[in-house]
């Protein structure tokens, strides 16, 4: 059987200039269901559309993020499914990273209101679901593992 998702998610990361390894979280915006918390990159696969081209275009429409700022773009062995009680369904989110450089400039969409760049455990003690926080260390495997994380890179 084969499944396609939802929403496509992309966690992006940079290696900073101090060398550690920091996750670019984003907060919801007012208004919005889930206002408040902070994200990753997040929006629905659109009809037709590649779950990877999906998770380019919500990076870049949610960041401004792409094109020249991606270090490296890569698949990850995650795949959500969440009850959203509003719509009465399951929801299943593919998940990807995004390595950018240390200079890249994020620009945020009217979705979302803030964004903080941070280290590993301020990352895992600021997202709400522990989904995220498997992320957030699947990330760091990939940093920590690149000759195994090259199998996960897709540009």
């Amino acid at each position: 059987m084969s499944l396609r998702p939802d929403i496509a998610a992309c966690w992006v990361y940079r290696i900073a200039p101090s060398g550690n390894l920091e996750i670019l979280l984003i907060r919801r915006a007012p208004g919005r269901r889930y206002a408040g918390i902070w994200q990753c990159v997040t929006g629905k696969v659109e009809p037709g559309e590649r779950i990877v081209d999906a998770a380019l275009r919500e990076l870049t429409e949610e960041t401004g993020l792409g094109g020249d700022d991606l270090e490296a773009f890569l698949e990850t062995d995650i795949v959500s499914t969440f009850h959203e009680a509003s719509l009465d369904v399951l929801l299943v989110e593919a998940v990807f990273a995004a390595r950018v450089g240390a200079d890249a400039e994020v620009r945020l969409s009217e979705e979302h209101n803030a964004f903080e760049w941070l280290d590993l455990q301020a990352a895992r003690a600021r997202v709400t679901w522990p989904a995220y926080v498997r992320a957030i260390d699947f990330v760091e495997w990939l940093e920590a593992n690149p000759d195994r994380a090259a199998s996960f890179r897709l540009r």
